[in-house]
């Protein structure tokens, strides 16, 4: 059964409050004492972000999904920079790549983006008209697969339909 566009903005607002709460709860150790003014501030922030950033559908089981492939990712991204730096000459051939994104503008881009700079050989240059731009160190690798993937992947996340933008969109 899909979510009305009611229940999806209040899911999300007390996503985000919750989040939000539990940032103040760990900056002030957990103090009961700061909450007076945690209150305060924890609804001023939730105001401003709803204000600031669109309200969109979340799917926290995705996201929890994608985590365990995240951190994989990481992990492997981590490991080839160090290869390539060590004396043992690893061929680098970089290159410039544009990507363009089938996501909708807004925070399932920027997810994308920055998940993308975790990636085995890959660092986002920059986003743009719906197009990633991304320095690749090894032409030959198999990054444009997997970006498609988590191209896909960040569309489960934000429970969106992946579209063709056409060109200055």
């Amino acid at each position: 059964m899909p979510l009305s566009k009611t229940t999806i903005s209040w899911t999300s607002i007390l996503s985000r409050g919750v989040v939000l709460s539990l940032i103040w709860w760990m900056l002030s150790d957990g103090a009961a004492t700061s909450w007076w003014i945690g209150v305060p501030a924890v609804l001023l922030a939730l105001g401003a972000s709803i204000v600031l950033i669109p309200i969109t559908a979340f799917n926290w089981l995705e996201l929890l999904r994608f985590a365990p492939f995240f951190l994989l990712h990481s992990l492997l991204g981590g490991i080839d920079v160090a290869r390539r730096a060590f004396p043992r000459r690893i061929p680098i051939a970089p290159i410039s790549v544009e990507y363009p994104l089938r996501l909708p503008p807004g925070p399932a881009q920027v997810f994308m983006a920055n998940t993308v700079s975790l990636l085995p050989g890959t660092l986002v240059a920059g986003l743009d008209n719906n197009v990633l731009n991304v320095h690749v160190l090894a032409k030959e690798t198999e990054f444009l697969t997997e970006l498609e993937i988590v191209e896909q992947r960040v569309a489960r996340i934000f429970d969106t339909p992946l579209i063709v933008f056409k060109q200055g969109e």
